[in-house]
């Protein structure tokens, strides 16, 4: 029986993930954006002016992929780079008024997202997910 519950849980677990990367991909490209170039908007909403590896700390992310994704948001005008004032070695990363922008739209698609997900659950029933979901991170990790 254990088994089968553990089973049970995984696959769930790997249906949800799966279901909501894809549900929330389409809903990024209405924005022109993929998943994980919001993570990075997100952290630079909430600051600008850091460095790529900085970035790479942040969402722990190799700088390959954290490369790629700057390139790809600076052909489309969501951010720029910028030489360091003080050390002309170091580039930082800048929010274009094109990226501020995207700030209220990707939060929306996130409440949209989190809604969908959580549709009738209960609140109680959110903190008990929430404090399963939280234990079963720090397993992982």
């Amino acid at each position: 029986m254990k088994v089968s519950v553990d089973c049970d849980i995984r696959e769930s677990l790997d249906k949800v993930s799966s279901k909501m990367r894809r549900d929330y991909s389409e809903s990024l490209r209405e924005l022109n954006l993929y998943v994980g170039q919001d993570n990075l908007l997100a952290r630079l909403w909430a600051g600008d002016g850091i460095t790529q590896m900085q970035l790479c700390d942040h969402l722990k992310c190799e700088p390959p992929t954290v490369t790629n994704m700057v390139k790809s948001l600076e052909q489309n005008g969501f951010i720029l780079r910028k030489r360091d004032g003080q050390d002309g070695r170091v580039m930082r990363i800048y929010l274009t008024d094109r990226g501020k922008e995207l700030e209220g739209p990707v939060d929306f698609k996130w409440k949209q997202q989190q809604e969908k997900l959580l549709n009738g659950i209960s609140s109680e029933e959110r903190l008990v997910l929430r404090d399963l979901m939280k234990r079963m991170e720090r397993n992982l990790f």
